[in-house]
């Protein structure tokens, strides 16, 4: 059985700041879409979290790569790049989750 709303969220906005929130709903009422909006809002985009993975997977790499540089008077192998790649590959969804739900609660990491 479905929930019936029963709460209520409102605000005052000016003239136009109501003619755009009624250009941004479209076909919607300005209510359905805030709905729609505020509920969504906390969460990431599929795409906000594909790119914060991306973001700390290079980190990763770009960490790793620093550090195992320094001091090494020998060349990095193709072996031991793949390893860094292989590494932040597997752990960079893990990582981009723990930020968000960071991010989302606000705690800091």
């Amino acid at each position: 059985m479905a929930s019936r709303r029963t709460k209520s969220i409102s605000t005052k906005v000016t003239p136009e700041e109501y003619a755009r929130l009624a250009a941004l709903a479209g076909e919607d009422t300005i209510s359905e879409w805030a709905r729609r909006v505020l509920l969504r809002a906390h969460a990431p985009t599929t795409t906000e979290a594909a790119l914060l993975e991306e973001l700390l997977a290079m980190r990763s790499i770009v960490l790793n790569l620093h550090f195992a540089m320094c001091g090494r008077s020998e060349p990095l192998t193709a072996d031991a790049m793949q390893r860094f790649i292989t590494r932040a590959d597997h752990e960079k969804h893990r990582l981009a989750h723990e930020r968000l739900q960071a991010a989302s609660t606000g705690r800091p990491l």
